[in-house]
């Protein structure tokens, strides 16, 4: 199954198939904007209280760590998702947040039929996909079964052994002026981690923030990963979030999933980690 799914295509699929349809938007408000106005038939999935397991101490970790497969479990069912459920899920940045942490979760725990709606909930709005303000009612599920997080994913200790390889590439997806450390809005030092390599996660979408083509997307990551294998290769972001929209550009690009630094610069720069800056 294709990774993503476009809005039109998604129109025709709700016409003919059983799927569930979720927001996963990320924001202060991201509830009350769903109460206000969402595609017709979504549920809403929260970023913080259920795609993450958040720890009053973020120093390991980071501010988003992954929830324990259970918790992620009872999150399915309470969505009334089956392992045989087709999900879509979207958020209102183009996917770019926690859409594709969704997705990355719903195929590390070995779930195959979920998809991404390519453009975000305003490319679908702008289609004439329909809207609502009810709050749906999911369907009554047995317990999803979920054993452990399949995916590969890396952690504190394991990025320390991972720089100090002869070969390895370690992808900061951040933006260009919290990489080089001119700035760090969200956490407490700016810069980067040693070796890594800026490719904002903007760079997977076009103008008009629709994914690049698989082609185009294959191109700028094969160049990052030439002279590496596959088990020394990393994505990260500030927490772990958005590091998941390049990781799901890559599943679009048909090329091998990194490991996903779930900690991400959240987490190494509170550890008295060497920190790099360009500036």
């Amino acid at each position: 199954m294709n990774p993503i799914i476009t809005p039109n295509q998604l129109i025709e699929v709700v016409q003919s198939n059983t799927i569930v349809l979720v927001d996963a938007t990320n924001s202060p408000t991201a509830f009350q904007n769903y109460t206000n106005a969402h595609l017709k038939g979504t549920l809403f999935v929260g970023v913080n209280t259920q795609l993450a397991d958040i720890k009053e101490d973020v120093t390991f970790g980071g501010r988003h760590p992954l929830p324990k497969p259970k918790q992620f479990s009872k999150t399915l069912t309470d969505l009334g998702i089956t392992p045989e459920t087709w999900v879509v899920v979207y958020d209102d940045k183009n996917g770019a947040n926690a859409a594709a942490r969704f997705w990355w979760m719903m195929r590390s725990i070995g779930h195959e039929k979920v998809q991404v709606l390519n453009g975000g909930i305003q490319a679908a709005i702008e289609v004439g996909f329909p809207l609502s303000s009810a709050v749906e009612v999911p369907n009554k599920v047995p317990t999803y079964p979920v054993q452990d997080w399949q995916w590969p994913t890396i952690d504190l200790q394991g990025m320390d052994e991972m720089i100090l390889k002869d070969h390895f590439a370690v992808i900061d997806v951040r933006e260009p002026q919290r990489y080089r450390g001119e700035t760090e809005p969200i956490d407490l030092v700016a810069g980067h981690i040693p070796g890594a390599t800026n490719i904002p996660f903007t760079t997977n979408l076009d103008a008009k923030g629709f994914f690049l083509s698989p082609e185009e997307l294959k191109e700028i990551y094969q160049k990052t990963f030439e002279n590496t294998n596959p088990e020394n290769r990393v994505v990260h972001c500030g927490s772990g979030v958005t590091a998941c929209h390049t990781l799901l550009a890559m599943a679009v690009a048909d090329l091998p999933i990194p490991k996903l630094y779930v900690g991400s610069w959240s987490e190494w720069s509170r550890n008295s980690r060497e920190i790099v800056t360009d500036k």
